[in-house]
């Protein structure tokens, strides 16, 4: 280490009182972070390209530094989900730093890391008062049956008005109308479900019977629609 003629002129002055870091909330304790190793929780994060054409949700838990579980959901650009599928790889294993400054690819997964680091490293986790945090795989416990992500596609014009096609309960089928062509409710079939009975044996058709459902006053409809094609 060099030192400028200034600073090698100078005498030493004692610093003292050295507190060390702020203490942090980790899986229930308050804990002084001094080395990477130090560092636990399970939070979530949201990033984005430069282009703003897709999106990344990232959810990780950490243990003493350690990535051991990695959640990578993709929206909006088809290249995504194939950096998704090398992150899934790259992620667990590495360190938070590691991860840091490590290419994941994909630019909206860099910065959903930059942003879970962020989190992590200045204790606000969602774990950060729940003693022990939560145990490797929580973070499927985010995609439900069937392990499918949450996903929401509604389209709309001015002149043809709105259309649902995914929602929270699944993949819209039709969209239920009342006499003033108002939606009032719809009818879905929950994917990951029904790929789960096929897989089990189930026939096909007696597999979309069981995973599909309605909501809202799908059975007052005047009428009802495809939402895809009418």
């Amino acid at each position: 280490m060099s030192f400028t003629p200034e600073v090698e002129e100078m005498c030493c002055v004692a610093q003292g009182p050295n507190n060390g870091p702020s203490p942090i909330p980790e899986e229930g304790k308050w804990v002084q972070a001094k080395e990477v190793k130090d560092i636990s929780g399970l939070t979530h994060g949201v990033g984005w390209c430069a282009p703003q054409q897709g999106a990344c949700k990232l959810t990780l838990n950490v243990k003493n530094g350690i990535i051991e579980e990695a959640l990578i959901e993709t929206l909006g650009c088809t290249g995504m989900t194939h950096s998704a599928a090398m992150a899934s790889e790259i992620l667990p294993g590495k360190t938070i730093l590691e991860a840091l400054n490590t290419d994941l690819v994909c630019d909206a997964i860099n910065v959903a890391m930059r942003e879970l680091f962020l989190q992590i490293a200045y204790g606000r986790t969602q774990t950060a008062f729940s003693e022990d945090g939560l145990p490797i795989g929580a973070g499927l416990e985010d995609l439900g049956k069937g392990l499918r992500s949450v996903t929401g596609t509604m389209y709309g014009t001015s002149a043809k008005g709105p259309r649902y096609m995914e929602i929270a309960e699944g993949f819209v089928r039709e969209l239920a109308l009342d006499a003033d062509d108002e939606i009032i409710g719809y009818k879905f079939v929950q994917l990951g479900i029904m790929m789960d009975l096929i897989e089990k044996g189930t026939d096909a058709n007696e597999a979309l019977k069981t995973a599909t459902g309605t909501y809202g006053r799908f059975d007052d409809a005047v009428k009802t629609i495809n939402p895809r094609h009418q």
